[in-house]
């Protein structure tokens, strides 16, 4: 008879195992489980108390039975570390200090529910039907069933956590598509009262914002260039009030009301500071969402790319209207010139365990160098330079594209290889078909000193390693942007820099500067020996060698630019 009632328990535990570990759902696992305890002790009241670590006390998830607290209830017992290392609690009996945890209950058994490697909660009993204790053979039964139970429920929360970053990455890669959607109408645009139609509409629409404001800080000025829902116009000292906020980010609370009584009578729930070249210039200021959901920090990325986008173009019609009136288009190739000179970093960043230099030397066209270098939200930095086909103003703007997505990509988390997939098809749609890039750019991480990198077509820098002649070309990416649609994804590689490694970027102006009987290109192999002959000195130094040794071989002659990054590690 024991050997049956055995077997019957043997199965009960692998029916129960197969159907609990299979499930997904925290609430179907937790009511199986105190069902068949409860069923199979004839026990009254049950419930399960699952932890919380950040606030070192239990919550009631599932309760059954009279007097049991109710389900979200937090209970605390006054040694924690002692009783999460116990495996069975038996209250009044064992050496452990137990609040009462179920009204009347005096016979309270706790199960702990764990991993291998996390406590997971209780699983706590009330008395039997007959007040007689626990015997033996039923803790190991209910113990088997809490070994699986956990097990269980730590399946469902790993599955619940997938779920949200899988949710999560839809929602990222719905808002880079949005962006890059809003980006291809914003490089279109020259009108500022269209493009801020556009950023308001985007704001309405794509975040549910019924309430915001946009300042924006133009010749010294700032005023108030769109809004929505917005009673009143601040003052000019509320708004340089606002511009004088340390942080981009400021999350409206008692004390900012106090400041600016302009947030608290339109009910602004944060402020977001748009940057240009290290200077804030522009705001934006957001009130409650429609649905009621609270912002999330990727929310506020969302924001400040989309108000840098809309920032960037109507900076770009700024500069083109300014250029125009000053000018007057007498020349083509002075106004590309100047901006293409706007869109490269002043001053270059400072880069702890970094010796950085980086210069862009005009010749008299204008062609379609670019080269930025730019710290990223997680502290890390971007290194990117291009050359468009062509010269004058198309090859100037189209650089200028480029520049509105890379910036426009800096607070969003994607891979170097597909935000480089979706660059070459927003530039294959919207570029004549002799317009392309070849393109470069590479994210260089404090931490451990890497650099990933993807290489669109571009002449492959140079790595040069300490204590080695041999060099080695990073070639790893695709096709030059905007020749065809990405067919094959981009790749990217990563590699390892050391104290003494020498990267040198540059474009085609510095290997095919010509002698002048234009028979022989510079190239790369003097290129190479000029960075050996050269590598004990600081990045300044090398770069400045190097334009040096061209000019020599050229006879000051130049008819490209020259375009130079040396990083050279501490």
């Amino acid at each position: 008879m024991e050997d049956r009632h055995s077997r019957f328990e043997l199965k009960t535990l692998l029916e129960t195992s197969r159907l609990l570990i299979e499930s997904h759902d925290m609430d179907f696992v937790l009511n199986n489980l105190l069902l068949i305890t409860m069923g199979k002790l004839l026990i009254t009241k049950a419930m399960v108390l699952i932890y919380q670590p950040a606030e070192g006390n239990y919550v009631v998830t599932k309760s059954k039975g009279r007097n049991c607290p109710e389900e979200g209830t937090k209970i605390s017992f006054p040694e924690p570390e002692r009783v999460k290392e116990q495996s069975i609690i038996r209250q009044d009996l064992d050496d452990v200090a137990l609040p009462e945890i179920i009204e009347g209950e005096t016979q309270c058994t706790l199960f702990n529910l764990q991993t291998s490697n996390h406590h997971l909660g209780f699983l706590c009993l009330g008395a039997k039907g007959n007040k007689q204790p626990l015997s033996d053979h039923e803790q190991e039964f209910i113990e088997s069933l809490a070994i699986i139970s956990s097990v269980a429920i730590a399946n469902s929360r790993m599955f619940t956590e997938l779920r949200r970053i899988n949710r999560m990455l839809d929602r990222k890669v719905y808002e880079l598509n949005t962006l890059f959607d809003l980006s291809k109408d914003f490089n279109m645009m020259v009108d500022r009262d269209e493009i801020v139609r556009i950023f308001k509409f985007a704001m309405l629409g794509q975040m549910l914002i019924r309430k915001f404001f946009f300042i924006l800080e133009h010749e010294e000025e700032r005023s108030l260039a769109a809004s929505s829902g917005i009673k009143g116009q601040p003052s000019q000292e509320e708004i340089d009030t606002l511009f004088n906020f340390e942080e981009d980010l400021v999350e409206v609370d008692e004390s900012v009301e106090e400041d600016v009584p302009f947030l608290k009578k339109n009910e602004i729930k944060a402020v977001i500071g748009l940057n240009f070249q290290r200077d804030t210039i522009a705001l934006v200021g957001v009130g409650a969402r429609a649905n009621g959901e609270d912002y999330t920090r990727s929310d506020y990325n969302f924001l400040r790319s989309l108000g840098n986008l809309a920032l960037l173009s109507i900076q770009k019609s700024y500069l083109l209207e300014e250029r125009i009136e000053k000018e007057r288009m007498e020349e083509e190739l002075n106004i590309a010139k100047t901006i293409q000179r706007g869109l490269l970093p002043d001053p270059i960043p400072e880069i702890e365990g970094i010796d950085l230099s980086a210069t862009n030397v005009s010749s008299y066209q204008v062609g379609g160098d670019y080269f930025d270098v730019a710290q990223t939200p997680d502290g890390n930095y971007l290194f990117a330079i291009g050359d468009v086909t062509g010269k004058g103003v198309p090859a100037a703007l189209l650089m200028a594209n480029l520049q509105a997505m890379l910036h426009v990509l800096l607070p969003i988390e994607i891979t170097l290889a597909e935000a480089t997939d979706q660059i070459n098809d927003i530039m294959y749609e919207n570029t004549p078909s002799d317009k392309f890039i070849t393109f470069f750019w590479g994210k260089y991480y404090n931490e451990d000193k890497s650099f990933r990198f993807v290489n669109a077509g571009h002449n492959p820098p140079i790595w040069l390693r300490k204590g080695e002649n041999e060099s080695r070309e990073l070639e790893e990416g695709g096709l030059i942007l905007g020749a065809m649609p990405t067919t094959t994804p981009y790749h990217e590689e990563r590699i390892i820099l050391s104290e003494g490694d020498i990267l040198v970027f540059y474009t085609d102006g510095v290997t095919e500067a010509m002698n002048p009987e234009q028979t022989e290109e510079y190239g790369e192999e003097r290129l190479l020996e000029c960075v050996r002959k050269n590598r004990d000195g600081a990045a300044k130094e090398i770069q400045d060698a190097i334009i040096q040794e061209v000019n020599a071989f050229s006879e000051d002659t130049q008819y490209d630019d020259i375009t130079l990054i040396v990083l050279k590690v501490l």
